[in-house]
């Protein structure tokens, strides 16, 4: 009987380690899965640019002000520094407002970033519209380039009272794809660059 149980406690273990395993693979690709659903499949998972309409249909609410926080974050894959211009600032629901970060490329080469956003608290996301935003495309810095990245949204006026502060939050991570493309065109194009020219004909003296 012991034996048995044993063999019962190993199989439940190994199982428990074959799931914990397969969650955080799962929790890891994440990011690759969205950016692949966005730029293979050109579909947006919960995330998409609020129409004029959308906009349109918001009022203004000029008596109430809500804190919208800024956090930005980089994946230990990706040799960028990445952070907002302001942590915080005061909006008023209904009213198209412009936040901006800044990236820079530490490498020492060309990289392509995508930007996974995120807002808290999770219930409230919905009522945090982007009418523009750098998370919406592939984000390309060569060697050394900094550049800022805005972004303009509306907070909906239908954001329940006790909400009072919202927290926008981006996460860089390295699309492996289109960079690789980046490097292998620039492997294409160096080896014609380091071919010798071509010695120039020496001028012919007449002897007569």
């Amino acid at each position: 009987m012991s034996t048995r149980a044993d063999s019962s406690m190993r199989l439940m273990r190994r199982g428990a380690i074959a799931c914990g395993a397969t969650f955080l693979l799962c929790f890891s690709i994440v990011p690759l899965y969205r950016i692949a659903c966005e730029q293979v499949f050109g579909i947006r998972l919960d995330e998409r640019a609020a129409t004029p309409a959308d906009a349109a249909s918001m009022n203004p609410v000029m008596d109430r002000w809500v804190t919208v926080q800024f956090v930005a974050n980089v994946n230990s894959g990706l040799a960028w520094q990445f952070a907002p211009d302001v942590v915080e600032m005061q909006v008023r629901p209904g009213v198209p407002t412009m936040a901006s970060f800044t990236a820079s490329n530490q490498a020492g080469m060309a990289i392509v970033g995508n930007a996974v956003p995120s807002v808290a608290p999770a219930t409230s996301s919905k009522y945090f519209n982007k009418t523009e935003c750098f998370c919406f495309t592939e984000q390309r810095l060569d060697p050394g380039e900094t550049r800022p990245m805005p972004v303009r949204f509306i907070v909906d006026p239908a954001l329940p009272p006790e909400v009072e502060t919202l927290t926008l939050s981006y996460t860089f991570y390295r699309n492996e794809i289109a960079t690789g493309r980046i490097a292998q065109a620039s492997a294409a194009v160096e080896p014609e660059s380091r071919k010798p020219r071509s010695a120039r004909p020496s001028p012919h003296v007449s002897s007569g």
